[in-house]
Protein backbone atom coordinates (compact mmCIF):
# COMPACT_ATOMS: atom_id res chain seq x y z
CA UNK A 1 0.00 0.00 0.00
CA UNK A 2 1.16 3.64 -0.65
CA UNK A 3 2.51 5.34 1.82
CA UNK A 4 0.86 8.49 3.16
CA UNK A 5 -0.09 10.65 6.05
CA UNK A 6 -3.21 10.62 7.66
CA UNK A 7 -5.07 14.07 8.68
CA UNK A 8 -8.00 14.66 11.03
CA UNK A 9 -8.60 18.42 10.54
CA UNK A 10 -10.34 19.91 13.66
CA UNK A 11 -12.85 22.58 11.62
CA UNK A 12 -13.49 22.56 7.86
CA UNK A 13 -11.27 26.38 7.96
CA UNK A 14 -8.10 24.29 8.55
CA UNK A 15 -9.35 21.31 6.25
CA UNK A 16 -9.72 24.35 3.28
CA UNK A 17 -6.05 25.92 4.07
CA UNK A 18 -4.85 21.89 4.47
CA UNK A 19 -5.64 22.21 0.63
CA UNK A 20 -4.61 25.05 -0.19
CA UNK A 21 -1.25 24.81 0.97
CA UNK A 22 -0.80 21.15 -0.16
CA UNK A 23 -2.43 21.54 -3.86
CA UNK A 24 -2.79 18.10 -5.63
CA UNK A 25 -0.97 16.19 -2.38
CA UNK A 26 -4.61 16.01 -0.62
CA UNK A 27 -7.23 13.28 -1.07
CA UNK A 28 -10.14 13.28 0.25
CA UNK A 29 -12.00 10.93 2.30
CA UNK A 30 -15.38 11.61 3.60
CA UNK A 31 -17.29 8.24 3.40
CA UNK A 32 -14.49 6.32 1.59
CA UNK A 33 -16.60 3.76 -0.09
CA UNK A 34 -14.36 4.46 -3.60
CA UNK A 35 -11.36 5.82 -1.63
CA UNK A 36 -10.79 2.88 0.26
CA UNK A 37 -10.91 0.67 -2.90
CA UNK A 38 -8.38 3.36 -4.31
CA UNK A 39 -5.74 2.60 -1.75
CA UNK A 40 -6.66 -1.09 -1.43
CA UNK A 41 -5.98 -1.35 -5.09
CA UNK A 42 -3.09 1.03 -4.97
CA UNK A 43 -4.63 3.27 -7.17
CA UNK A 44 -3.96 6.44 -5.76
CA UNK A 45 -2.66 8.95 -7.44
CA UNK A 46 1.24 9.33 -7.24
CA UNK A 47 1.30 12.89 -6.54
CA UNK A 48 -0.84 12.03 -3.29
CA UNK A 49 1.23 12.59 0.38
CA UNK A 50 -1.85 12.73 2.77
CA UNK A 51 -4.99 11.51 3.08
CA UNK A 52 -7.98 13.71 4.96
CA UNK A 53 -10.89 12.44 7.33
CA UNK A 54 -13.51 15.18 6.73
CA UNK A 55 -16.83 12.61 7.92
CA UNK A 56 -16.42 14.07 11.83
CA UNK A 57 -16.52 18.07 10.62
CA UNK A 58 -20.28 18.86 11.93
CA UNK A 59 -20.03 22.06 10.00
CA UNK A 60 -20.54 19.51 6.34
CA UNK A 61 -23.09 17.06 7.97
CA UNK A 62 -26.48 18.64 7.71
CA UNK A 63 -29.73 18.57 5.78
CA UNK A 64 -31.91 21.79 5.87
CA UNK A 65 -34.27 23.91 4.86
CA UNK A 66 -33.58 27.51 4.23
CA UNK A 67 -36.93 28.91 3.12
CA UNK A 68 -36.08 28.71 -0.28
CA UNK A 69 -33.64 25.86 -1.49
CA UNK A 70 -33.23 22.33 0.64
CA UNK A 71 -29.04 22.21 1.08
CA UNK A 72 -27.15 18.98 2.28
CA UNK A 73 -23.84 18.81 3.87
CA UNK A 74 -20.73 17.31 2.19
CA UNK A 75 -20.85 14.78 4.84
CA UNK A 76 -23.96 13.62 4.69
CA UNK A 77 -24.94 9.73 4.43
CA UNK A 78 -26.68 8.50 1.94
CA UNK A 79 -28.44 6.90 4.99
CA UNK A 80 -29.56 10.44 6.38
CA UNK A 81 -30.78 11.39 3.16
CA UNK A 82 -32.97 8.47 2.81
CA UNK A 83 -34.56 8.83 5.88
CA UNK A 84 -34.79 12.59 6.29
CA UNK A 85 -38.56 13.97 6.10
CA UNK A 86 -37.65 16.99 4.59
CA UNK A 87 -36.23 15.09 1.52
CA UNK A 88 -38.64 12.87 1.31
CA UNK A 89 -40.91 15.54 1.38
CA UNK A 90 -39.27 17.87 -1.15
CA UNK A 91 -37.35 15.48 -2.85
CA UNK A 92 -38.88 11.83 -2.58
CA UNK A 93 -36.78 10.82 -5.72
CA UNK A 94 -33.90 11.51 -3.81
CA UNK A 95 -34.56 9.73 -0.98
CA UNK A 96 -35.45 6.75 -3.05
CA UNK A 97 -32.26 6.82 -4.83
CA UNK A 98 -30.38 7.34 -1.60
CA UNK A 99 -31.94 4.23 -0.22
CA UNK A 100 -30.99 1.63 -2.95
CA UNK A 101 -27.29 2.85 -3.24
CA UNK A 102 -24.81 -0.32 -2.09
CA UNK A 103 -25.89 -2.02 1.13
CA UNK A 104 -26.68 -0.78 4.28
CA UNK A 105 -23.17 -0.51 5.33
CA UNK A 106 -22.22 1.27 2.58
CA UNK A 107 -25.23 4.03 3.20
CA UNK A 108 -24.25 4.21 6.43
CA UNK A 109 -20.61 5.69 5.30
CA UNK A 110 -20.84 6.88 2.04
CA UNK A 111 -21.96 10.52 0.98
CA UNK A 112 -24.37 11.99 -1.11
CA UNK A 113 -21.62 14.52 -2.38
CA UNK A 114 -18.94 11.66 -2.67
CA UNK A 115 -21.75 9.53 -4.75
CA UNK A 116 -22.16 12.62 -7.03
CA UNK A 117 -19.11 13.93 -7.43
CA UNK A 118 -17.19 10.58 -8.73
CA UNK A 119 -19.40 11.56 -12.04
CA UNK A 120 -19.47 7.83 -12.29
CA UNK A 121 -21.94 7.05 -15.12
CA UNK A 122 -23.84 4.87 -12.59
CA UNK A 123 -24.07 6.51 -9.64
CA UNK A 124 -27.60 6.77 -8.25
CA UNK A 125 -27.80 9.92 -6.44
CA UNK A 126 -26.87 12.00 -9.77
CA UNK A 127 -29.58 11.82 -11.95
CA UNK A 128 -32.07 12.74 -9.24
CA UNK A 129 -30.10 15.79 -8.43
CA UNK A 130 -30.00 16.91 -12.22
CA UNK A 131 -33.72 16.70 -12.45
CA UNK A 132 -33.89 18.70 -9.36
CA UNK A 133 -31.36 21.21 -10.88
CA UNK A 134 -29.26 20.79 -7.71
CA UNK A 135 -26.03 23.74 -7.24
CA UNK A 136 -22.74 22.70 -5.58
CA UNK A 137 -20.79 25.03 -3.22
CA UNK A 138 -17.25 24.60 -3.33
CA UNK A 139 -14.40 26.04 -0.99
CA UNK A 140 -10.93 26.64 -2.37
CA UNK A 141 -9.38 28.82 1.10
CA UNK A 142 -11.46 31.29 2.26
CA UNK A 143 -13.48 32.05 -1.31
CA UNK A 144 -16.60 30.25 -2.69
CA UNK A 145 -18.24 29.20 -5.78
CA UNK A 146 -21.11 27.49 -6.62
CA UNK A 147 -21.63 25.64 -9.61
CA UNK A 148 -24.57 23.71 -11.24
CA UNK A 149 -24.42 19.87 -10.66
CA UNK A 150 -24.31 19.47 -14.64
CA UNK A 151 -21.57 21.71 -15.61
CA UNK A 152 -19.01 20.08 -13.28
CA UNK A 153 -18.87 16.96 -15.42
CA UNK A 154 -16.74 16.43 -17.98
CA UNK A 155 -16.03 12.90 -18.63
CA UNK A 156 -16.98 9.46 -17.44
CA UNK A 157 -15.68 9.76 -13.81
CA UNK A 158 -13.86 13.10 -14.56
CA UNK A 159 -14.65 16.31 -13.28
CA UNK A 160 -13.89 20.22 -13.35
CA UNK A 161 -13.64 20.61 -9.45
CA UNK A 162 -9.74 21.93 -8.69
CA UNK A 163 -7.15 19.72 -6.76
CA UNK A 164 -7.28 22.31 -3.66
CA UNK A 165 -11.39 22.83 -3.89
CA UNK A 166 -13.70 20.75 -1.45
CA UNK A 167 -17.57 20.72 -2.03
CA UNK A 168 -18.98 21.52 1.24
CA UNK A 169 -22.57 21.51 0.09
CA UNK A 170 -25.39 20.32 -2.23
CA UNK A 171 -28.33 22.69 -2.59
CA UNK A 172 -31.52 22.96 -4.44
CA UNK A 173 -34.69 24.94 -4.78
CA UNK A 174 -37.92 23.55 -2.92
CA UNK A 175 -40.45 21.96 -5.22
CA UNK A 176 -43.79 23.29 -6.35
CA UNK A 177 -46.75 21.30 -4.49
CA UNK A 178 -48.19 20.20 -8.21
CA UNK A 179 -44.71 18.45 -9.12
CA UNK A 180 -44.95 15.05 -9.60
CA UNK A 181 -41.47 12.72 -9.28
CA UNK A 182 -40.28 8.85 -10.05
CA UNK A 183 -36.77 7.46 -10.20
CA UNK A 184 -36.13 3.71 -11.12
CA UNK A 185 -33.32 1.68 -10.64
CA UNK A 186 -32.50 -1.54 -12.84
CA UNK A 187 -29.82 -3.81 -11.28
CA UNK A 188 -27.99 -7.33 -11.64
CA UNK A 189 -29.39 -8.40 -8.02
CA UNK A 190 -31.66 -7.19 -4.82
CA UNK A 191 -28.39 -6.25 -2.51
CA UNK A 192 -25.24 -4.50 -2.53
CA UNK A 193 -25.79 -3.87 -6.83
CA UNK A 194 -24.41 -1.26 -9.20
CA UNK A 195 -27.48 0.25 -11.73
CA UNK A 196 -27.19 -1.49 -14.71
CA UNK A 197 -30.01 1.56 -15.34
CA UNK A 198 -31.45 4.38 -13.38
CA UNK A 199 -33.77 6.88 -13.96
CA UNK A 200 -35.22 10.14 -12.46
CA UNK A 201 -37.86 12.27 -13.63
CA UNK A 202 -39.91 15.39 -12.34
CA UNK A 203 -42.91 17.08 -14.18
CA UNK A 204 -45.98 19.37 -14.01
CA UNK A 205 -49.11 19.52 -15.60
CA UNK A 206 -52.00 22.13 -16.02
CA UNK A 207 -55.65 22.03 -15.60
CA UNK A 208 -55.89 21.62 -19.19
CA UNK A 209 -52.90 18.12 -18.52
CA UNK A 210 -50.36 20.04 -20.52
CA UNK A 211 -46.50 19.52 -19.53
CA UNK A 212 -45.62 22.81 -18.54
CA UNK A 213 -42.48 20.98 -16.92
CA UNK A 214 -40.58 18.23 -17.50
CA UNK A 215 -37.02 16.79 -16.74
CA UNK A 216 -35.57 13.48 -17.35
CA UNK A 217 -32.09 12.19 -16.86
CA UNK A 218 -30.81 8.83 -16.38
CA UNK A 219 -27.60 6.59 -14.78
CA UNK A 220 -25.07 4.23 -16.96
CA UNK A 221 -26.80 5.35 -20.57
CA UNK A 222 -24.36 8.13 -21.47
CA UNK A 223 -20.64 8.59 -20.71
CA UNK A 224 -21.38 11.13 -18.58
CA UNK A 225 -24.69 12.02 -16.65
CA UNK A 226 -26.70 14.61 -18.47
CA UNK A 227 -30.51 15.73 -18.84
CA UNK A 228 -32.19 14.49 -21.84
CA UNK A 229 -33.52 17.39 -23.50
CA UNK A 230 -34.60 16.48 -26.85
CA UNK A 231 -37.04 13.72 -24.58
CA UNK A 232 -38.21 16.29 -22.84
CA UNK A 233 -38.97 19.10 -25.56
CA UNK A 234 -41.44 16.17 -27.16
CA UNK A 235 -43.85 16.49 -24.48
CA UNK A 236 -43.56 20.36 -22.99
CA UNK A 237 -46.47 22.02 -23.78
CA UNK A 238 -48.59 18.92 -25.08
CA UNK A 239 -51.06 17.01 -23.46
CA UNK A 240 -49.47 13.07 -22.91
CA UNK A 241 -50.53 10.27 -25.17
CA UNK A 242 -49.13 6.75 -25.06
CA UNK A 243 -47.29 7.30 -28.63
CA UNK A 244 -45.61 10.38 -27.70
CA UNK A 245 -43.81 8.68 -24.31
CA UNK A 246 -42.80 6.23 -26.71
CA UNK A 247 -40.86 8.80 -28.70
CA UNK A 248 -39.67 10.40 -26.04
CA UNK A 249 -38.16 6.73 -25.19
CA UNK A 250 -36.78 7.04 -28.77
CA UNK A 251 -35.13 10.30 -27.97
CA UNK A 252 -33.14 8.98 -25.28
CA UNK A 253 -31.82 5.69 -26.49
CA UNK A 254 -31.28 8.04 -30.09
CA UNK A 255 -29.16 10.13 -27.66
CA UNK A 256 -27.43 7.00 -26.27
CA UNK A 257 -26.36 5.85 -29.33
CA UNK A 258 -25.62 8.94 -30.51
CA UNK A 259 -23.06 9.35 -27.51
CA UNK A 260 -21.51 5.64 -27.11
CA UNK A 261 -21.55 4.62 -30.46
CA UNK A 262 -23.27 1.26 -31.29
CA UNK A 263 -21.82 -1.00 -28.78
CA UNK A 264 -21.82 -5.21 -28.69
CA UNK A 265 -24.76 -3.97 -25.59
CA UNK A 266 -26.81 -1.63 -27.78
CA UNK A 267 -29.06 -4.23 -28.78
CA UNK A 268 -30.11 -5.14 -25.23
CA UNK A 269 -29.93 -1.53 -24.00
CA UNK A 270 -31.79 0.13 -26.81
CA UNK A 271 -35.33 -1.16 -26.01
CA UNK A 272 -35.07 -1.50 -22.14
CA UNK A 273 -33.35 2.52 -21.85
CA UNK A 274 -37.11 2.94 -23.81
CA UNK A 275 -38.77 0.77 -21.74
CA UNK A 276 -37.86 2.44 -18.58
CA UNK A 277 -37.91 6.38 -19.90
CA UNK A 278 -41.55 5.06 -20.41
CA UNK A 279 -41.79 3.76 -17.42
CA UNK A 280 -40.55 6.58 -15.26
CA UNK A 281 -42.58 9.10 -17.82
CA UNK A 282 -45.35 6.82 -16.54
CA UNK A 283 -45.15 7.60 -12.76
CA UNK A 284 -45.04 11.41 -13.45
CA UNK A 285 -47.44 12.36 -16.10
CA UNK A 286 -51.36 11.62 -16.36
CA UNK A 287 -51.47 9.96 -19.57
CA UNK A 288 -54.49 11.13 -21.98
Amino acid sequence: MQNFKFIRPENLDQACRILSENRGKVKILAGGTDVMIEMRDDKLPPSIEMVMEISHLEELRFIEDDGKNIRIGAATTHAEVAESELIRKNAPLLAEAAATVGSPQIRNRGTVAGNSITASPAADTIPPLLVLDATVVLRRGTEKREVPLRDIFTGPNQTNIGNDELVTEIYFEKLPDDTRTAFIKLARRNSAAKSRMNFAARARQNDAGEVIELRISAGSVTPSPARFNAAENILLGKIPSESLLKEAGEAVSGDMIRQSGYRWSTDYKKPVVESLTVRVLEEVLTIY
